[in-house]
């Protein structure tokens, strides 16, 4: 059915594409704001969902950084978490059989602590059923040599190139935007096979106690996410997506209402990551399905698919 202005039976079809990857809808939960998934479950109908990105894993299991790791700003939220989580076997093992059966596309976002560890998970991952897409973090300003890889082209290109030879699944490459020009690691990951990038992981930023003299965070600085963000992110989705417009995007920052997504996907973002304002509003990615399907029914729109990459510049 063809959706037509005032006609409250119309079909609007959600469905997108990124790469070989096939999504009913584009809201997405970003990895480290929706835990293992487990425990949103009384708030979220996960199946609704265009995909779902655990927590990140690691190779072995971290701590994570030592406390206070989160404080809050005026316009969204400084972590120094450190990647807390329970080991890539433990999570094989015990969190993908749930996951499995939640039925929404399921990405698996891993870190390594170099390329060949990196290597090494996504031939792990690489064997395992279920998973809809691997997300490499390569942009986690919290931890030792987070961003080392990120800022690279070359280190991104030889990363994305291996892991897409080990690893059947997707490969979507998240980008720091701790960078002069994103365009520059995203033309590389692109180059070497990625099926998409994510943008953007959170900008590195820091919250001082001045009476004490010290910063508040325990790491001293930390990654900022939410509103504060989204116009930073939302240029960079617009740069990357003029100069590589075959390049997948999945949009992330400040994310947290239904204009807010449509302002992604006009600006090039094939799907978006919901994070920061699931804190806030744990059913916050959940409602955006269906305020999607109404804003764009509302407009006359019957395929989302169509709004994508839209955006004009005024310059010409």
């Amino acid at each position: 059915m063809t959706a037509r202005p005032n006609d409250t039976n119309a079909i609007v079809d959600l469905s997108v594409r990124l790469g070989r990857l096939s999504l009913r809808n584009p809201i997405l939960v970003a990895s480290g704001t929706f835990g293992y998934a487990r425990e949103m479950v009384p708030f979220v109908p996960l199946a609704d969902l265009g995909g779902i990105v655990p927590k990140t894993v690691t190779a072995r299991p971290r701590a994570g950084n030592p406390t206070p790791r989160i404080v809050e700003t005026s316009a969204g939220m400084l972590n120094a978490i450190g990647l807390d989580n329970d080991g890539l076997d433990h999570f094989l093992e015990h969190h993908l059989p749930w996951l499995r059966t939640v039925g929404t596309s399921i990405f698996v976002n891993i870190a390594g602590e170099d390329i060949d560890q990196f290597v090494a998970m996504a031939t792990q991952v690489g064997r395992a059923e279920g998973v809809a897409a691997v997300e490499l973090n390569i942009s986690c300003p919290n931890v030792s040599h987070g961003l080392d890889l990120g800022v690279d082209p070359a280190s991104i290109r030889t990363l994305v190139k291996r892991v897409r030879e080990v690893c059947p699944h997707p490969i979507v490459a998240k980008l720091t935007p701790n960078v002069t020009d994103i365009v520059v690691p995203a033309r590389a990951a692109f180059d070497a096979g990625a099926d998409a990038v994510s943008l953007v992981n959170t900008f590195k930023g820091m919250a001082v106690n001045w009476r004490k003299r010290r910063p508040i965070l325990a790491n001293d600085i930390g990654g900022l996410s939410g509103p504060a963000i989204k116009p930073l992110a939302l240029r960079m989705v617009w740069e990357v997506h003029r100069a590589l417009p075959e390049l997948p995007i999945i949009g992330i920052g400040g994310i947290s209402n239904v204009d807010d997504v449509l302002e992604f996907l006009v600006a090039g973002a094939s799907a978006v990551q919901v994070g920061t304002a699931t804190f806030a509003d744990p059913s916050v990615s959940g409602r955006l399905v269906d305020e999607l399907a109404d804003a764009l029914k509302a407009e006359g729109v019957a395929d989302v698919k169509s709004v994508i990459g839209t955006l004009r510049s005024n310059r010409g």
